[in-house]
């Protein structure tokens, strides 16, 4: 299992309710996750959780093996080798296209590092972008850029916060497909949160659905749709099987 994620709890400070309560799942190299739910339902505090930016109360997460947090363990989020694409890109704005890729290569060799901008350019079709800046690209564009910039230091997971918020409804069509082709490529491990089940749907390989911090359902999109290609087993909300077992 490429990550791990086990009964993971978490309540921000001065409050009695659980941000997230026993959060657990498995996710394999190069799947596609999104988290789904209504604002407070707790999917950017996973984000949060894994990019290391909080710690959980109790719980454990591994990455390839690696424990990244438990009761003895807390990886700092330098080290986790995890890409963040934010809600507002956060590009700089004084730096070119290129320049904002580079910015996380600092390890590597000059040759190295032109060589990985090139590839990463081609990747997300920017190629004739390297010397622009931000105020010059379109929002799709930006994106990209965003995109781009996570992926350069080659990360064992990207986590992406509401990727779409800021684009407008027709370019959000043409934006989930090509950012799907792009991850898939780049057999990059993905999470992103987002409100909207279309995100989800076009996008993911599988949803997790969040209420109040626990998990309500997760399966694939269609699963989800109720359309079922194959004979699948019957798809049943964790809480109603948690009764079912009870009983």
């Amino acid at each position: 299992m490429f990550i791990s994620i086990q009964n993971v709890c978490f309540s921000y400070p001065n409050t009695d309710r659980s941000a997230l309560d026993q959060f657990s799942m498995n996710i394999e190299k190069g799947e596609v996750i999104s988290i789904l739910g209504r604002s407070g339902s707790g999917k950017s505090t996973i984000l949060r959780l894994l990019a290391g930016l909080e710690k959980p109360t109790q719980g454990t997460m591994t990455i390839q093996n690696e424990v990244i947090f438990d009761g003895k363990t807390f990886l700092q989020p330098e080290k986790r080798g995890i890409g963040m694409v934010f809600q507002d890109y956060a590009l700089f704005p004084h730096m070119t296209v290129g320049e904002n890729i580079l910015f996380g290569l600092f390890q590597m060799k000059k040759a190295e590092k032109k060589k990985r901008l090139a590839e990463v350019l081609e990747l997300v079709e920017l190629q004739d972008y390297e010397k622009r800046y931000p105020h010059q690209l379109s929002g799709g564009q930006q994106q990209r850029v965003a995109i781009a910039r996570a992926i350069a230091p080659n990360p064992h997971l990207i986590l992406l916060d509401e990727p779409f918020s800021n684009l407008d409804a027709e370019l959000q069509v043409k934006i989930r497909k090509d950012l799907r082709e792009i991850l898939k490529k780049a057999n990059i491990t993905s999470i992103f949160v987002t409100h909207d089940e279309n995100d989800a749907h076009a996008l993911a390989d599988r949803i997790v659905k969040l209420k109040d911090g626990c998990i309500d359902m997760i399966g694939r999109p269609c699963d989800l749709l109720g359309i079922h290609p194959q004979p699948a087993p019957q798809f049943v909300p964790i809480q109603e099987t948690r009764e079912l077992v009870s009983v």
